[in-house]
């Protein structure tokens, strides 16, 4: 039985991970979250004692950081700030937890000789044209384009600058975006969700032909602990389920299957240096260590989601006025 710290595990990605390893491993797992408004400890609820641990802390906290990372095998980093808006509105945060607290997770990864994979996003290659075939693969060069995707990127070149320097065993996977439950409702599928089963006409940024790469939570776990077990140190790897869907069509998609008309959404402005295109190649995934995704159907995945959203409203609700009053400030 391996012993995991997994930072951010109580956020959206990280506490699917949780719960994912918790049924699939015989793991036990310590979850350090400095429980910012996108971590949730409702998100680990029902987990058993025995296997999950909670800690409450920051990952750029030294001697925190030095302590848990040396009473484990390995560390699972998702700890991010992570939303384009916020990073927009006030860059600092990204800064603090992004780079100063990866690289804290590294320093202590070096000093105790400790396994550690690097959690990141396919934002850090900027964006593809909308008629461009292409895909990224792990080659691509990065091209960031928000306080945000620049401080992930950062926090990769850290990781291959002390795997090269110093010996530090790791390994990075860039994922496409998620979907699934657990997620905080200012994100683009869990926003248009609430907003219906309230009785809101879900908002679309511009025209909507902005296409993300969409693959359910449970098959980015699934890839993670692919990495782990079979990964090569100083590699990475990219994750994604062949999901290109462009943002209109994820919007009529959900109000079909929560029986709306589908075009019974509101256009608003859109968001400032929006990317146009996501896309993986997660080929190398894929042959060299043999993973598959169990959601090969974004729609199904879909409404497995909104299935989890109508039966969790005690966990979604509490947030929900404070962002759209958020979103109204920006017109959005």
């Amino acid at each position: 039985m391996a012993r995991l710290l997994v930072t951010g595990g109580a956020g959206f990605i990280g506490s699917n991970f949780v719960h994912y390893a918790v049924e699939h491993t015989d793991h036990h797992l310590t979850v350090l979250d400095k429980l910012t408004y996108a971590g949730n400890r409702e998100s680990l609820a029902g987990l058993p004692e025995d296997r999950v641990s909670f800690v409450l802390g920051d990952i750029a906290d030294a001697a925190l950081v030095d302590d848990l990372v040396g009473s484990v095998d390995a560390v699972v980093h998702y700890a991010a700030e992570s939303h384009n808006d916020n990073s927009l509105s006030d860059p600092h945060p990204f800064l603090h937890t992004n780079l100063v607290g990866s690289f804290t997770l590294l320093e202590a990864a070096r000093r105790h000789s400790v396994r550690l994979h690097h959690i990141s996003t396919d934002e850090v290659y900027g964006d593809l044209e909308l008629d461009d075939p292409a895909r990224f693969t792990e080659t691509t060069p990065y091209n960031p384009s928000s306080p945000y995707s620049s401080t992930k990127a950062g926090s990769d070149l850290l990781v291959r600058a002390w795997v090269r320097s110093f010996g530090v065993e790791a390994t990075i996977s860039n994922c496409s975006n998620n979907y699934g439950p657990y997620q905080h409702v200012e994100k683009f599928i869990p926003r248009q969700i609430t907003n219906i089963l309230r009785g809101v006409r879900p908002k679309l940024y511009g025209e909507g032909r902005n296409v993300r790469d969409w693959i359910h939570a449970d098959d980015h776990s699934s890839a993670v602990l692919t990495i782990l077990e079979k990964g090569r140190v100083g590699e990475t790897y990219l994750i994604g389920a062949d999901g290109e869907k462009d943002n209109k069509t994820v919007i009529e998609m959900i109000l079909t299957l929560m029986g709306q008309p589908a075009d019974a959404f509101d256009h608003v402005t859109d968001r400032a240096g929006h990317d146009l295109r996501y896309a993986i190649d997660s080929t190398k995934l894929r042959t060299e260590l043999g993973w598959r995704p169990h959601y090969q159907d974004f729609e199904s995945g879909l409404a497995a989601t909104i299935q989890w959203y109508r039966d969790n409203e005690s966990w979604w609700a509490p947030a929900k006025d404070a962002t759209e009053a958020f979103y109204a400030r920006l017109g959005q």
